[in-house]
């Protein structure tokens, strides 16, 4: 480095504390961290150019990592050359530039490293997406990258402090005899975090739902958003974001209907009471062979359509129907055509509902 700083034309001259070539030096890294941001936001998308092209998340997070990986490879390189000018026998500098310099440049380097990382935990989602076969994520799918985006960042703060703090030289060993002895204090001040903490891996290892199901818990419904460490951001049927302690999770009934192997549906159809016996009879036996022949429906031997009681004013017919479907929206247009389809019926055999607006004499 002193064969540099000498080839700077009258480099002994003194300016604010440095001579003049130590200060060509430093002001040529200044420039060299500058270009090599650039260069990390130009070459980097370039080198990932499928991934970015499929998915915007990935290009989005690559791009805005690209900026924090230039920075900490500049900063790398100044940490480096300026522990190699201090001692030098030409260099030339206040002390405390001197001191705090190499410092300053080791801390920006593991600082732009961890916004680079913590950057880049998006994308897990382009890399599930990228290499999933259907070009659409399940539930199980996005629970995952959920949960590992958290651990990740979890991961990510933890090593990138106590890197920070070898680098500001503190005493690592004191540090965590200090924890020791606090530790009491601190497990009974964070207790509701461990808590969460320990709710989230229970969510992830027992599954009880996963992201897409819908589900109540208490008395919050919703759709599961996201499962992070400490929280599951539950989206409810007006719009608002719910969000719920993953302690709760482990101490609340979970009543998920995302699980629901078919969906169950016992209208009750009532029926003018002067109806014809042997129509009502006929008309039953239609809708019950609507319910076996329907698309929709499973489970016939546990399906019905029976007269199930004579009320003051109605014959009423209790019909017991199992909807194989995949969701609400589904669930509606089956029921939609299905009891369009006894209303049909019913005008064949000449049935009239019940309509308690109609006064008898």
């Amino acid at each position: 480095m002193d064969n540099i700083i000498e080839r700077v034309p009258d480099w002994e001259i003194e300016i604010l504390g440095f001579n003049q070539g130590t200060l060509v030096v430093l002001v040529g890294l200044i420039i060299l961290v500058g270009l090599t941001r650039q260069m990390a936001l130009f070459l980097i998308p370039r080198v990932f150019g499928a991934l970015c092209e499929r998915s915007p998340v990935a290009d989005l997070a690559i791009r805005g990592s690209s900026k924090a990986l230039g920075v900490a490879v500049g900063a790398g390189l100044m940490w480096q050359v300026s522990i190699s000018l201090i001692g030098g026998e030409s260099d030339q500098m206040p002390g405390f530039v001197e001191t705090w310099l190499p410092a300053i440049a080791h801390v920006v380097m593991l600082i732009s490293m961890m916004v680079w990382a913590l950057r880049l935990t998006a994308i897990v989602q382009s890399v599930v997406e990228y290499w999933d076969d259907d070009e659409e994520l399940d539930g199980s799918e996005r629970t995952l990258i959920s949960a590992v985006e958290s651990v990740l960042r979890f991961l990510i703060i933890i090593f990138g402090s106590i890197f920070i703090a070898a680098a500001l030289n503190f005493d690592l060993t004191t540090m965590v005899a200090g924890l020791g002895i606090t530790g009491l204090a601190l497990a009974l001040a964070a207790k509701d975090s461990i808590a969460n903490v320990f709710g989230a891996v229970t969510v992830l290892l027992d599954r009880p739902f996963r992201v897409g199901d819908w589900v109540v818990v208490g008395k919050v419904e919703g759709e599961v958003m996201s499962i992070s460490l400490r929280t599951t951001l539950l989206r409810t049927g007006v719009d608002t974001v719910v969000t719920l302690p993953n302690a709760t999770l482990t101490s609340k009934p979970i009543d998920n209907f995302g699980k629901r192997r078919w969906r169950r549906y016992k209208p009750t159809l009532s029926l003018d009471l002067d109806s014809d016996p042997d129509s009502v009879e006929s008309f039953t036996a239609d809708v019950q062979q609507l319910i076996r022949d329907h698309e929709h429906t499973m489970k016939e031997d546990s399906s019905f359509a029976m007269v199930s009681a004579i009320a003051k004013d109605s014959i009423e017919i209790g019909c017991n129907i199992y909807w194989d479907v995949g969701g609400g929206m589904a669930e509606r247009e089956a029921r939609q055509s299905w009891l369009l389809d006894v209303t049909r019926a019913a005008k064949k055999h000449g049935i009239e509902f019940y309509e308690p607006r109609v006064r008898r004499n």
